[in-house]
């Protein structure tokens, strides 16, 4: 079974789209793989493109920047692939997001310290709140958010992560995540009460019959 940090970075691939080529996004910036925002011609030439079985040169990277960041923005991603064929390898595009992940996993343990604890379904809708919005931007833009995560309060947390510019499929995914954690939450509490009933019956069994052979 995928951990819930596969599953995020294949969703995140889902709702952002994976794309192998540099492209500009509806901003106007370039970018490539899963969303990865390349400032300058220096940023791609520190991926390790390559250009058909070969790995692309520093010369070749620099140009299929300037070539892209020369185009209309706002085109779909096919608009912008180069002729020649240099990508990014899926590994690479893999990694980088699994990086990204981990650093966004950093800044949520700094807000709330009992991350860790959290069920994964809570984990797999803050990161992509993060990945969306950025750190920042979650923590400063929907503390109601943050404070029913932080008490438990799932049914609150679902009503509370709509955001605007993601569209409504990837904003119910995120929603169904946190109430998915109230399903998990009552599991566990019936788990829980079962036991003490199952302990209050053997304790009754044992003053009454002695402890069972």
């Amino acid at each position: 079974m995928a951990t819930y940090l596969e599953q995020s970075l294949a969703k995140l691939k889902e709702f952002e789209g994976c794309v192998g080529w540099m492209y500009r996004d509806t901003v106007g910036k370039v970018t490539v793989g899963v969303g990865l925002m390349l400032p300058d011609a220096k940023a791609a030439e520190s991926l390790p493109f390559i250009l058909g079985s070969r790995p692309a040169t520093l010369q070749e990277i620099a140009a299929e920047y300037t070539r892209v960041n020369s185009l209309p923005q706002g085109r779909a991603a096919a608009f912008y692939k180069s002729p020649n064929g240099l990508e990014l390898p899926q590994q690479t595009i893999d990694a980088k997001l699994t990086t990204v992940l981990h650093s966004f996993e950093t800044d949520l343990r700094t807000h709330l310290p009992h991350y860790d604890t959290l069920p994964d379904s809570v984990k797999l809708a803050l990161l992509d709140m993060t990945y969306n919005l950025g750190p920042a931007g979650l923590f400063k833009d929907f503390p109601h958010l943050i404070a029913a995560v932080q008490s438990g309060s799932w049914a609150e947390a679902a009503a509370r992560c709509l955001r605007r510019g993601p569209s409504a499929a990837r904003n119910n995914w995120t929603r169904e995540q946190f109430l998915s954690a109230v399903v998990t939450s009552i599991q566990a509490e019936a788990e829980s009460l079962l036991k003490q009933i199952w302990r209050v019956i053997r304790q009754i069994w044992n003053a009454l019959f002695g402890p069972r052979q």
